[in-house]
């Protein structure tokens, strides 16, 4: 067993107030507008309000989008659309406003953190801003080897708690999680179907840039193999994460739990968000309820994984682009839901006799 013990959150990690929701349940009733005739915004602000511990639920004053960044070992083997090692390119086109997140993010007023836990590329290609926390570069081939020694993954998942702690005590007040990788799909995969027990052809999708039947195949025979190096470990999260995940997964991990701790709440993107949300409700079950699945990304993994946490996701339109764009995407809905429980004005008293 290692030194680290996720199980510990288990104890630390509480459900969002309960008392709180059924009383922004009732305040509901009482609003002018008939219950069930805003959908699931009554959901989302129900939800939200549990998790700031009151009624009415305050706006969303500083949303925040996180993003890991990480390259994966087993990219080498053309499991990918993308080249190995590029996951740097991914991260510039943020940085420059070029991408999807970056423009959305601008225009729905977050702001955007990026996390280098594992790029293979030199520190001077970006900013030391980035690059900072760089657990190490790269990552070990997961079909064939482990994606990191057990002190790699421990520090992964501590700096995830790190960043946790950052954004709650610099007044994040919600985040959109996501991740800059390539190869982060096959890796996710690999998580879901051990956890879940499934086959690898049940959780291998396409990813975010679609491949072709050939490149799908051999995707599939890399996490078919990974599994067999990932069941012996399924007892202990770190080993888990070790074996075959990666410093960005980890680190995943990690943000998540202490983000529950910390009672910040995250909108999830993807197949990777998922997988890593499935390893730490190994570690603390109650840890979910302070999440909200963004969107379906279409992939199976994601799908799997989220049915295993009972997480329905707010948006399915076939966003595929990773990057946390489908979780941005959910943030205006979460933002509307909290506007319209806190300002909707309550019915007239009826007159009495």
């Amino acid at each position: 067993m290692t030194t680290l013990n996720l199980d510990d959150f288990s104890d630390l990690i509480e459900r969002p107030d309960g008392g709180v929701r059924r009383d922004a349940e009732e305040r509901r009733e009482r609003l002018a507008v008939p219950v069930g005739a805003l959908g699931r915004l009554d959901e989302l602000a129900e939800w939200l309000a549990a998790a700031q511990g009151r009624v009415p639920v305050k706006p969303i004053e500083r949303p925040r989008v996180v993003l890991f960044a990480a390259d994966h070992g087993v990219a080498s083997e053309g499991v990918s659309a993308r080249p190995a090692g590029g996951a740097h390119e991914l991260v510039r086109a943020v940085l420059d406003g070029r991408s999807p997140v970056a423009i959305l993010a601008e225009r729905l007023g977050a702001s955007v953190r990026i996390v280098d836990a594992g790029l293979d590329c030199h520190l001077d290609l970006l900013p030391q801003e980035t690059t900072k926390h760089r657990v190490r570069r790269g990552s070990g081939r997961i079909d064939v080897e482990d994606a990191l020694t057990t002190e790699e993954a421990q520090a992964a998942l501590l700096l995830g708690i790190q960043i946790a702690d950052e954004e709650a005590d610099s007044g994040t007040d919600l985040v959109v999680l996501g991740d800059l990788s390539v190869g982060g799909t096959t890796v996710a995969a690999t998580l879901v179907a051990a956890l879940c027990g499934t086959d690898a052809s049940v959780v291998t999708g396409r990813g975010g840039m679609p491949i072709d039947d050939l490149t799908w195949m051999r995707k599939c025979a890399a996490i078919r193999d990974a599994l067999r190096r990932a069941r012996p470990v399924l007892g202990d999260q770190v080993a888990l994460l070790a074996t075959v995940g990666g410093a960005d997964v980890a680190a995943i991990t990690g943000f998540l739990l202490q983000c529950a701790v910390r009672r910040t709440p995250v909108i999830l993107d993807g197949v990777v968000s998922a997988a890593c949300g499935l390893v730490a409700q190994r570690a603390a079950f109650r840890a979910p309820d302070w999440w909200l699945a963004g969107q379906a990304s279409g992939e199976p993994g994601q799908a799997k994984a989220l049915d295993r946490m009972a997480l329905n996701p707010v948006l399915d339109h076939g966003v595929t682009v990773g990057e946390g764009t489908g979780a941005l995407l959910a943030l205006p809905l979460v933002q509307a839901a909290a506007a319209l429980a806190a300002e909707l004005p309550e019915r007239a008293a009826e007159p009495t006799e």
